[in-house]
């Protein structure tokens, strides 16, 4: 799923506007963007608020269109589950028809449609339906079925994901290439606190590392079909990994110097992308694939080409 853009007309909406018009509310929307989906009693806690100013942001943040709320069901009675909507927020001055370019071309893979995998135990993969194949098999991995898959998880190894260069089909130069997708730690059961090294590979040549902090199953994944085990990983991290003429970054922050150029995209056909955790990893601590139908994001891997 591509990025969620909102484009606000200063003009027409101004309750846009007024919703984001103080600190706390800024903060509630960030928070939620880096997080994920949290409720009102978390939010408090991370910001160091009181609920009683948490609980009005999120209401106004809410009137504005800004965030989604979903009640579910806790220890005592209902909690109030948040979720930001938009990924940015831009206010237009001007004609919106006349100044909005077309320079972005976009793909969204599906995170079981790999094209070459080398998978350890424990692994596995499942449908917003069901369990593809047999759990702890690499074989399993092979499935056509595979295709339809919402979720896959693996120890060590790889799988490596081969994208369409509609840039180069369409002779436009490629400014920027971003992959957004969400990600956690793979472990039996879950534990927030379990780092994994994940070395992301862009045409043969490794961008850099990020290091997942914990494979997440403190509350089902907004996404999450309920039949997926409560003990089992419900969400990941929303991450992006952006290569640009000045080096390669993972949410804006430089991950190595690894540069468009290194990618040779004018002379390839297709771009490919190998998601790994590697036997030698200072923490080899495994990796899960959200995709659509699991997770709080609700979305395939997407690719983001913006040209010249």
């Amino acid at each position: 799923m591509p990025r969620k853009f909102l484009v606000v007309d200063p003009e027409k909406d101004m309750h846009v506007i007024k919703g984001l018009a103080a600190p706390a509310r800024i903060s509630v929307l960030k928070l939620l963007r880096r997080k994920g989906a949290l409720n009102v009693k978390e939010i408090g806690e991370i910001l160091g608020l009181p609920q009683s100013t948490v609980s009005l942001s999120v209401q106004l943040l809410e009137d504005a269109g800004l965030i989604r709320t979903e009640s579910q069901r806790a220890r005592k009675g209902n909690q109030k589950v948040c979720t930001s909507i938009y990924d940015e927020i831009v206010i237009l001055f001007g004609d919106a028809a006349e100044e909005r370019r077309n320079d972005g071309i976009e793909v969204a893979m599906p995170v079981g449609l790999y094209t070459a995998c080398d998978v350890s135990a424990p692994c596995g993969l499942c449908t917003d339906e069901g369990i593809i194949g047999l759990l702890d098999v690499p074989d399993s991995f092979l499935d056509p079925a595979r295709m339809k898959a919402g979720l896959i998880w693996f120890t060590r190894g790889s799988v490596e994901y081969q994208f369409p260069n509609n840039a180069r089909l369409d002779n436009r130069a490629v400014a920027e290439i971003e992959f957004s997708m969400e990600l956690s730690s793979e472990m039996p059961g879950t534990n927030p606190d379990w780092p994994s090294d994940i070395t992301v590979t862009v045409n043969g040549v490794d961008i850099g590392q990020w290091t997942s902090p914990g494979d997440f199953g403190d509350r089902r994944g907004v996404f999450t079909p309920d039949w997926w085990k409560l003990k089992g990983s419900q969400y990941g991290m929303l991450k992006r990994f952006r290569v640009t003429d000045a080096g390669s970054f993972v949410d804006g922050v430089r991950m190595s110097d690894v540069c468009l150029a290194d990618l040779r995209l004018d002379q390839r056909h297709s771009i490919r992308l190998c998601l790994s955790v590697r036997d030698d990893a200072r923490h080899p601590g495994g990796i899960n694939i959200f995709g659509k139908g699991f997770g709080n994001y609700d979305q395939d891997i997407v690719l983001r080409l913006t040209t010249r």
